[in-house]
């Protein structure tokens, strides 16, 4: 059986490992609770992270599809740029994969059946994935930054005219060359 048939054989547990690798960076509380509760409405950050994580998965386990891996990282990576993850942390959980994939290969490490070169190939798949992860995450740091920036100029301008501070300029055209007489 070739590697990549083996890996998607195991691909329900690899998720399952990795999942658990992800919950194990929230509260306990938080952890038990996303884990518990399947139901994508009673739980649709728990139900999110999971989609997404098995869509990067399945996206690694088919030959690194950029377009699957990008769109299921965005829905797991909005959800942790807004919560209160240092940028490492909120991509971390990607590098827990190469864990999960050596879990999953050892008795082909064990014996030999997998080189040093194929692992480290996987490896740097992963490490591209967790790049590409960054990249999202701080796309929607900034979309954070640039709507909380843009709240604060709206609150700011509202509490001027508030205080009638603000004055309607008329509109006039400045002619750029001066006239000579």
């Amino acid at each position: 059986m070739e590697l990549n048939e083996r890996m998607l054989k195991n691909k329900d547990a690899m998720l399952r490992k990795w999942f658990e690798h992800l919950l194990e960076t929230y509260p306990p509380e938080t952890a038990r609770f996303m884990k518990r509760e399947p139901n994508q409405f009673a739980n649709p950050v728990g139900h999110t992270l999971h989609q997404g994580m098995e869509g990067v998965l399945e996206g690694f386990l088919q030959g690194m599809d950029p377009q699957k891996i990008s769109s299921s990282l965005d829905k797991i990576i909005r959800i942790r740029a807004v919560q209160t993850f240092a940028p490492s942390q909120a991509v971390a959980f990607v590098l827990y994969l190469k864990r999960v994939i050596r879990d999953s290969l050892s008795d082909d490490i064990r014996e030999n059946r997998v080189s040093p070169a194929v692992l480290e190939t996987l490896d740097s798949q992963v490490d591209e994935i967790a790049l590409l992860a960054f990249d999202i995450y701080m796309q929607c740091r900034e979309t954070l930054y640039e709507n909380r920036v843009n709240e604060v100029k709206n609150r700011s301008f509202r509490l001027l005219q508030r205080a009638n501070l603000v004055v309607e300029l008329p509109d006039t055209k400045i002619d750029p060359e001066p006239k000579h007489t």
